[in-house]
């Protein structure tokens, strides 16, 4: 069968993207609408859903994603409004830092609540109804590249995306007999706004040493890849984490020496 460019556009699909008020999670968000997806943001903050679905063109539902009460709310609304939703983005998370020895039951369970719950709870809705449809399906779980990592002072975060990985792995194969596609992106350090915020100085020029293509990455370049795994250009892969990360996952330690540029491994005066 002969490539078809078409392929790559989504158009009148319905996507929901969660936690789409800002960062990645926008700039997915963006891209969808621009293939031609009709697009719901689900955020728990009202200002920042408005303001990206108002910007985007896209449908703003202010809501919980850890909540399932607010999921199953949003979820209709969307259905009412746009259509049964056949692409779904799980990107919502946040993360603290939550050392071994410090972290509380309360910040394991704000992490998991956070990070891997609301993962569950909207494939789980998204795929009864695409089930129930008898329609296909492509769901994109964010996760991290501090999910393959060993991520000292952020044990609970790296467990939760962790989860993420495994979970998507499982909901592929549950999934691929309804037609129901299940991957996930995973960044390493990803320059949004909010990251920009809170970034002490000299934060990218560190990257561009830890980084093998020497800088870090930008939201298009994860809209990009969410588009990819969205439409029928990826109609076959499933189960999949691609790494969004400038090669970070296959440096295994390697790092770009300060002065040299060429590769070493182990640490380095920076």
């Amino acid at each position: 069968m002969p490539l078809d460019t078409s392929s790559i556009l989504l158009t009148d699909r319905v996507a929901v993207v969660t936690g789409g008020g800002a960062g990645i999670g926008r700039g997915i968000a963006a891209g969808l609408k621009a293939f031609g997806a009709k697009v719901a943001i689900w955020e728990r903050t009202p200002e920042s859903c408005a303001a990206a679905a108002d910007e985007i063109g896209a449908l703003g539902i202010p809501t919980d994603v850890r909540d399932s009460s607010a999921v199953d709310a949003a979820l209709a609304q969307t259905v009412a409004e746009l259509g049964p939703v056949t692409i779904l983005v799980n990107n919502a998370g946040g993360v603290f830092r939550s050392g071994i020895l410090d972290t509380t039951e309360n910040g394991w369970d704000t992490l998991y609540r956070s990070n891997l719950r609301h993962v569950y709870l909207c494939t789980q809705r998204v795929a009864r109804e695409l089930v129930e449809l008898k329609l296909p399906g492509s769901i994109i779980n964010v996760t991290s590249i501090e999910g393959v990592r060993a991520a000292p002072g952020y044990a609970t975060y790296a467990a939760a995306k962790a989860g993420v990985i495994n979970y998507t792995k499982t909901a592929a194969l549950e999934l691929a007999l309804h037609g129901i596609r299940v991957n996930a992106l995973a960044p390493d350090l990803t320059m949004t706004e909010g990251i920009r915020s809170i970034s002490p100085p000299g934060t990218e020029e560190r990257a561009a040493l830890m980084i093998p293509m020497g800088r870090a990455g930008h939201v298009d370049e994860m809209a990009s890849a969410a588009v990819f795994l969205a439409s029928d250009m990826s109609s076959y892969i499933t189960g999949q984490t691609i790494h969004v990360d400038g090669g970070t996952q296959a440096s295994s330690g390697w790092s770009h020496h300060p002065d040299t540029g060429d590769y070493v491994l182990g640490p380095t005066r920076i």
